[in-house]
């Protein structure tokens, strides 16, 4: 009765030895696509052509680079067991939304690229857990709003780029509780400045005139600087879609005329994006990556389906004869 045993325990090695291979592919050196750095525990799935976040990225992971990929959505447990992560790119993706919670495991997050996506709303609370947080990219992308204290508990931000986005206003206090930022950018969006809901940001603007780089280049549809708006100018009551407040009639009016035929493609400054990312070129590009394996992995995989079939027929055998 021993035979049988054997070849039990032998199947049961091998099967989980092929499931861990199958599912662990993330590190070139397993037969995954993503080149992994065990001493700096930097893992870069960086233009791969990955529509899927590849699966089993390890836990200690410092810096985590998937920009450049084409990632439209996300899993909300995407990166629930990844908290010693400093820095996350999904940067140059084609994410429309992002799930509620997908960053709430990042406690020790420093640096968010979000940029050159399409998303065109946040959900509330995105940003809560992310308290160490020091640099939140999310410029060209088609943002029309933003939550109700989406920032809030992001006190050590000193970066946020907001450029070229569709924001007509942000909520008042949106900027109150980020007390060390020093950077802003603010310019390329569609700044409603007859309603008065602009008054907040024209204020904030002024105020923190020559202590926060870039909020100067922040203007109206009609060109004027948003700080210099006044309570004049600013005194229609508006409401906007999925807001408290309606669209005036002349905005209706220009919306309903306007083509997005007409809107000309923005150059995209991959220099500076690379350049913030320590991009380089990668050798190859797999047209299939998150089903691609090294020949050697594959190799691997092969010779455990072997053996792991050698085993089936082994303990079939020894059942019959019992």
């Amino acid at each position: 009765m021993m035979g049988p045993v054997l070849a039990a325990c032998l199947l049961i090695i091998l099967s989980t030895a092929w499931i861990s291979q199958a599912n662990g592919a993330t590190c070139k050196k397993d037969g995954g696509v993503c080149t992994c750095n065990d001493q700096t525990k930097n893992v870069d799935c960086s233009s791969k052509g990955l529509t899927a976040i590849p699966s089993n990225i390890p836990a200690d992971t410092d810096r985590l680079e998937l920009h450049m990929n084409k990632l439209s959505s996300l899993p909300p447990k995407a990166f629930h067991n990844l908290n010693k992560l400093t820095f996350l790119s999904l940067g140059t993706n084609q994410l429309q939304t992002l799930p509620p919670g997908v960053f709430d495991h990042l406690v020790s997050l420093d640096k968010l690229v979000l940029n050159q996506n399409q998303l065109k709303s946040l959900p509330q609370g995105i940003f809560d857990h992310l308290t160490k947080l020091t640099i939140l990219w999310l410029s060209y992308n088609k943002l029309q709003r933003l939550p109700e204290g989406v920032f809030d508990k992001l006190a050590e931000l000193k970066t946020l780029d907001l450029f070229n986005n569709q924001l007509r206003r942000v909520p008042d206090g949106a900027f109150d509780y980020m007390s060390k930022l020093n950077r802003i950018t603010l310019n390329d969006n569609p700044w409603d400045c007859s309603c008065n809901d602009i008054l907040y940001l024209s204020k904030w603007i002024r105020e923190k005139e020559g202590k926060v780089n870039g909020i100067e280049s922040a203007t109206c549809v009609n060109k004027k600087a948003v700080l210099e708006i006044t309570e004049e100018e600013a005194a229609e009551d508006c409401v906007y879609p999925n807001t408290t407040t309606a669209i005036p009639t002349t905005i209706i009016t220009t919306l309903a005329s306007s083509n997005d035929d007409d809107i000309p493609e923005l150059p995209v400054p991959q220099e500076n994006f690379q350049k913030f990312l320590g991009y380089q070129e990668p050798d190859h590009l797999p047209t299939q990556p998150q089903c691609l394996m090294s020949i050697s992995g594959y190799l691997g995989l092969m010779m455990s389906l072997v053996l792991t079939s050698a085993a089936i027929l082994y303990v079939i055998h020894f059942l019959k004869k019992a």
